[in-house]
């Protein structure tokens, strides 16, 4: 996930830098409420802020380079440009902080602001990952995979997968659930697929929430439990999961798991299909 830059971070990151001239500001601040005049003040504390940022930045700040990065990334009282984002996060990433590695790993793979390349991608999704960044080593264990920048090693995505899962990632530990389940990188366990289901569930991820439907309707590594699977299937499906759609459509359809509604099952074939 990006990092966006709240105007009171930045403003923290600021107070130790901040050595320019006030007089301007203070005539500024002098209980005019021309509207107008605030906001020229705004737009001058803005400007002073980031020239600030810049000047800090400049001096191997790499906190500053990061966040001079993100400005430009997200267009933060600046023209949005992905080139110069790719160049400040590159600073900040060489100099090891791990928040400016993995930005600088997804601009790789998406070629935003550089030429894409997966290879680079990996490598400082790697370096981020290695770190603790749990964003990395969740698209870490993505890459490998998918064989993305790297030759596919399923045991070395489930590695990833698994570390990122442990910190909490939701969609880290749907992955993990279904590697499990599949026997992929590592020893075929429902069980185990359904442990991982569960906590991203909690969590709300609508995939987590489809797969663990279909176990309880299965009984593979759940007991059997149609109403449950009927439970799970419709928290996927008021999240817009089509397969949980039509599945709970189904279920409606045959009155299994829930009394029999012809109408119910429609409503969710309709959704399923786009059709409100």
């Amino acid at each position: 996930m990006r990092t966006v830059i709240s105007s009171t971070l930045l403003m923290f990151v600021l107070s130790a830098a901040q050595s320019v001239a006030m007089d301007h500001r203070q005539f500024l601040q002098s209980g005019s409420r021309n509207f107008n005049i605030v906001l020229v003040k705004n737009e001058i504390q803005k400007a002073e802020e980031i020239e600030i940022l810049r000047e800090s930045a400049d001096k191997g700040n790499m906190t500053a380079q990061f966040m001079l990065g993100a400005i430009y990334d997200e267009g933060v009282d600046v023209p949005r440009d992905h080139a110069e984002a790719a160049k400040w996060y590159a600073k900040a990433a060489k100099q090891g902080l791990p928040e400016a590695q993995y930005n600088l790993g997804m601009m790789y793979s998406r070629g935003s602001g550089v030429r894409q390349d997966y290879v680079e991608a990996v490598k400082w999704l790697t370096k981020a990952a290695k770190q603790g960044n749990v964003e990395a080593q969740f698209l870490l264990g993505v890459f490998y995979s998918n064989g993305a920048g790297v030759s596919q090693n399923y045991a070395e995505s489930a590695k990833w997968l698994a570390i990122s899962a442990e910190q909490g990632h939701a969609e880290a530990q749907n992955s993990l659930g279904l590697l499990f389940i599949k026997g992929t990188g590592v020893l075929q366990d429902s069980v185990e697929a359904a442990k991982w289901f569960m906590k991203s569930a909690k969590q709300g991820n609508a995939n987590a929430l489809y797969n663990l439907g279909v176990i309880y309707q299965i009984g593979d590594g759940t007991p059997l439990d149609f109403a449950e699977a009927a439970k799970w299937f419709m928290k996927a499906a008021e999240q817009g999961n089509v397969d949980a759609q039509n599945a709970l459509g189904q279920m409606y359809l045959n009155g299994i798991g829930v009394r029999q509604d012809a109408a119910e099952a429609a409503k969710w074939f309709r959704k399923a299909k786009g059709i409100q």
